[in-house]
């Protein structure tokens, strides 16, 4: 790691919080958006999440990408029938941070090492402001190009990177520091969720929740179930829920199937009706589509804006990449009318798909909300799920007037990071979740986008920074950074997004150096390495940025 390790982390201080502790628990259920989205009343979050390798808890990638951890602060209050959201709570560093009292001591975390073995608990950061590195770097303390290509140099050498391209950029100016390869486009894999994050973001109210809901149909006697995109809706009980393998409390609570069933029959049984007929309305998105190269029902189920559990065959499973049913909607639609039944509401024969879309003055029998887009968002980057990734690329064509298909999440995506300034020659976006082999994404594109994350002018773009897994911790980073890894001293001082397919790893986000400026990497490799080899080495480059002030 070189020396001046400890001295550098003493003159941090704090500062490593940004990467720390705030989100070892970083929750994150769905928002709301598309045709039936609302924003909440007023500023808020609801965070969730949880991590992994990559392309996690909803698909793993070629390889995959999975595990972690989530967490979520607090909402204002908001009132729907049956359902309260809990009074906010203070937030620093954006949307979606959670809390901490100023000083909050360090406490312990058990870890695991690279392979699965458990090893000795090492402190957690201590939290601070999100963008400490920014605000208390020494003006004029910028890591050179020569002294970045000097620390970086022996762990660039690494045989087992292949082909590998890289970009440093100052996250205070976004002003590109060094880089080899820098402008050539490269296989993102999963970093591909950070381009529909800073898209999802810019065009959708950060309070806007994804609302599920049950109305009159068109026929006499018939009940539409209506999808709103959020496959974090749950069939499963309160007490069965777990977020980043943690209970769900009030604010990691996914919306309830359950608790629609209920509204549901209170609404039937009050107007004399005990007999229905059941359809789903899935005109939000542009037909069912399996996705174009992994419609195997592992890594991702049919993309559909209704689903429960994400629409995993074993809603409580902890597997990578966790099967799939075939007919994700009927299969949310069984699970309803059989909790409709449990409500003494009889449903007649086999719900069907609806002939056509629900009226939009169809009365409103009963209504759930998932929690808040950026805590979606944030779920969705520290454990890199796949399901929720194309829900909010979604999200994002319905809001910039696209079909809601990969094509218009694509373009959506795409039009947007444009107007915002992101360099995008050489692009090729074809779904959301990073996913599809045939993306391609520069390592400059990678790192302004984080630094557009990190700027001021920007502060709805926040959740992207909190969202990112930290080194050690938390999501699809929990189970590196280990010891043996040459990269341990860095653990909990870089949070990353990380990238697994075939024969690719790719791995960009944010950390603190020596000096405590905050700076954004972004590392892409092609190689016959085995994958958790190639990774180690990727660690190991981050983490030299973390002993250096590279002058």
């Amino acid at each position: 790691m070189g020396a001046g390790v400890g001295a550098a982390r003493r003159r941090r201080g704090t500062a490593a919080g940004l990467f720390g502790a705030a989100l070892l628990v970083v929750g994150t259920v769905l928002g709301a958006g598309g045709a039936y989205a609302q924003p909440s009343p007023g500023p808020g979050g609801h965070t969730a999440g949880q991590g992994g390798d990559d392309n996690s808890q909803g698909g793993r990638g070629d390889q995959g990408d999975q595990g972690g951890r989530d967490g979520r602060k607090g909402e204002p209050g908001r009132t729907e029938p049956g359902r309260t959201r809990p009074a906010p709570g203070q937030s620093t560093g954006g949307p979606g941070r959670r809390a901490e009292p100023p000083g909050t001591p360090a406490t312990t975390a058990p870890t695991t090492a690279p392979g699965g073995g458990s090893r000795v608990a090492r402190p957690v950061p201590a939290t601070g402001a999100v963008l400490a590195g920014v605000d208390t770097a020494p003006e004029g303390v910028v890591p050179t190009a020569q002294g970045l290509q000097q620390a970086l140099a022996p762990a660039l050498a690494d045989r087992s990177l292949g082909t590998v391209t890289f970009a440093v950029a100052d996250a205070a100016t976004g002003q590109l520091l060094y880089g080899s390869g820098e402008n050539t486009p490269a296989t993102p894999a999963s970093t591909t969720k950070l381009a529909t994050s800073v898209a999802a973001l810019s065009l959708i109210p950060a309070d806007t929740r994804l609302t599920t809901r049950a109305v009159r149909g068109a026929d006499p006697g018939t009940v539409t179930l209506v999808g709103g995109g959020d496959p974090t809706l749950t069939a499963l009980r309160a007490d069965q829920v777990q977020i980043g393998d943690q209970p769900a409390d009030a604010d990691t609570a996914p919306a309830s199937l359950e608790e629609l069933a209920r509204q549901t029959a209170a609404a039937l049984k009050a107007a004399g009706t005990g007999t229905v007929k059941l359809d789903y309305d899935l005109s939000l998105y542009s037909g069912g589509q399996p996705h174009p190269t992994n419609p195997d029902n592992q890594n991702i189920a049919l993309v559909v804006p209704l689903m429960v559990d994400e629409a995993k065959t074993d809603p409580k499973s902890r597997e990578d990449a966790p099967n799939r049913v075939a007919d994700p909607a009927r299969a949310a639609a069984d699970a309803f009318a059989a909790l409709l039944a449990a409500q003494g509401v009889t449903v007649e024969g086999k719900a069907r798909p609806a002939a056509a879309p629900a009226a939009a003055d169809a009365p409103v029998l009963g209504r759930v909300d998932s929690p808040t887009v950026a805590r979606l968002i944030e779920r969705m980057l520290t454990t890199s799920d796949n399901q929720l990734a194309e829900a909010i690329a979604r999200q994002v064509a319905l809001a910039g007037h696209q079909p809601a298909s990969f094509e218009g999440a694509a373009t959506a995506v795409t039009q947007e990071l444009t107007r915002l300034g992101v360099p995008m020659t050489g692009v090729v976006l074809n779904d959301g979740s990073g996913l599809h082999k045939g993306n391609a994404i520069p390592p400059v594109t990678l790192v302004r986008l984080l630094a557009l994350a990190a700027s001021d002018q920007h502060p709805t773009l926040r959740p992207v920074l909190t969202g990112l897994p930290v080194a050690g911790f938390t999501g699809t980073l929990a189970k590196r950074y280990g010891s043996g890894s040459g990269a341990a001293d860095a653990a909990g001082l870089i949070r990353a997004k990380t990238g697994t397919l075939s024969n690719v790893n790719t791995l960009a986000g944010t950390v603190v150096d020596a000096d405590g400026r905050l700076l954004t990497f972004a590392v892409m490799t092609s190689t016959q390495a085995p994958a958790d080899t190639a990774r180690a080495a990727m660690d190991r480059i981050a983490a030299r940025l973390t002993s250096c002030g590279c002058h």
